[in-house]
Parts: C-alpha cells; structure tokens; sequence
C-alpha cells in the first residue's frame, strides 16, 4: 500500500513557475513508477509526466514537454513536478499517482494502469 499527498499548487500569473511535490509512504515506493495527471475544469483528466523507478527515464505529454520536468528523490520518498512558462490552459487539479514496483523502464500514460492516487492539489494560472 502507498498513501501519496500532494502540496504546491496555488495561484500563479501566465509565465510564472510552480514545483508540486509529492509525498509517498508505505512499503517499496523506491521501486514505484510514478506519474502526474490533471483534470482541469470541466474536462478529462489527462496524462502530464510520468518517470521510472530510478529517474532515469521520464516522459510527457506534448503539451507541457520543454516546460514540465518531473524528477524523484528516492531518499526522500518524493516525487516532483517542476513547472514553468506556464499557461492559463494549465489550471487544474495535479494528481500524483503511484504504479505498484516494477523495475522496467517502460512508462504508462493511462490512469488505469496506476494503482494509488493524491488527493489532488490545484494550480491557477492567471492570464
């Protein structure tokens, strides 16, 4: 079992940056590959980034590649999402979420294939 609780989001103007944070506690989660989704007003929640158990492979959606960067810190149980230049199309609720171990390499951008999830933390971009 991983219990993850999100923190960082707020209210920031159109090209601004914002760091969310993801805290994780339960057993293994230094072998849980871990993702970022949103679900912005009246819409679908939709895949952001996602990296591996070890960082080094990561990926994005082709909205926020060259402005979101995810990264972990194993040691401290946390993963992160960097965001800059960001935009008003960004608002919405950010959710970290948590596949169970695996060691591949191979990412998942589909939410069905994570197995815990935040709460949820809500960014605003203002225009």
């Amino acid at each position: 079992q991983v219990q993850l609780v999100e923190s960082g989001g707020g209210l920031v103007q159109a090209g601004g940056s914002l760091r969310l944070s993801c805290a994780a506690s339960g057993r293994a989660y230094s072998r849980n590959p871990m993702g970022w989704f949103r679900q912005g007003p009246a819409k679908e929640r939709e895949f952001v980034a996602a990296i591996n158990w070890s960082g080094g492979n990561t990926d994005y959606a082709d909205s926020v590649k060259g402005r979101f960067t995810i990264s972990r810190d194993n040691a401290k149980n946390t993963v992160y999402l960097q965001m800059n230049s960001l935009k008003p199309e960004d608002t919405a609720v950010y959710y970290c979420a948590a596949r169970l171990p695996s060691c591949s390499s191979i990412l998942r951008k589909a939410g069905e294939d994570y197995d815990y999830w935040g709460q949820g933390t809500q960014v605003t971009v203002s225009s």
